[in-house]
């Protein structure tokens, strides 16, 4: 019972989430998503099958999630996903896997992608407030995805990016 629905896996289910440092076209989403879905349908974990799922949303973020009530990802399985993701960056164009970017919002309700230092100039100028929507890509647990994943900068660890309030 590997690849399920994503709305159906428990509030407890691990997530990874992924980002795309740019936008995929149609074409790339399609290649994504079809090296995804087949490395979720035959993932294991100490030869146990895993209860998988994944959600893709607009055009840049992958969050695939575990049912851990049922069986536990190991080290090595994880390790696969990422190698997996890392090895289709090239292909895509773009990079899916490492840190230090952050997702927002835009004025327009684009989603933008920049460095850290960037944001932090973007809201000493006022251009991202502490109420600009931002993605939350380190959320370990299912029930935090679906609370806080878009939620407002002010609510969540990107508020450290803001200048101090005099």
């Amino acid at each position: 019972m590997p690849l399920v629905a994503f709305d159906s896996l428990p509030a407890d289910a691990r997530v990874w989430v992924f980002a795309a440092a740019t936008p995929l076209d149609a074409s790339a989403e399609r290649t994504l998503l079809a090296k995804v879905d087949e490395y979720l349908v035959q993932w294991k974990a100490h030869g146990a099958p895993l209860t998988v799922a994944r959600d893709w949303r607009d055009g840049r973020f992958l969050t695939i999630g575990v049912d851990t009530s049922r069986e536990l990802a190991s080290g090595c399985s994880i390790d696969g996903l990422f190698r997996l993701l890392q090895g289709a960056e090239s292909m895509l164009g773009t990079s899916m896997v490492g840190g230090g970017r952050v997702y927002y919002r835009d004025a327009s309700g684009t989603v933008a992608g920049v460095d850290r230092d960037t944001f932090s100039s973007l809201a000493e100028r006022g251009e991202v407030t502490r109420e600009t929507i931002v993605f939350d890509l380190s959320v370990t647990a299912l029930g935090v995805w679906r609370e806080r994943f878009e939620t407002p900068a002010g609510q969540s660890w990107h508020q450290t990016l803001f200048p101090a309030l005099a």
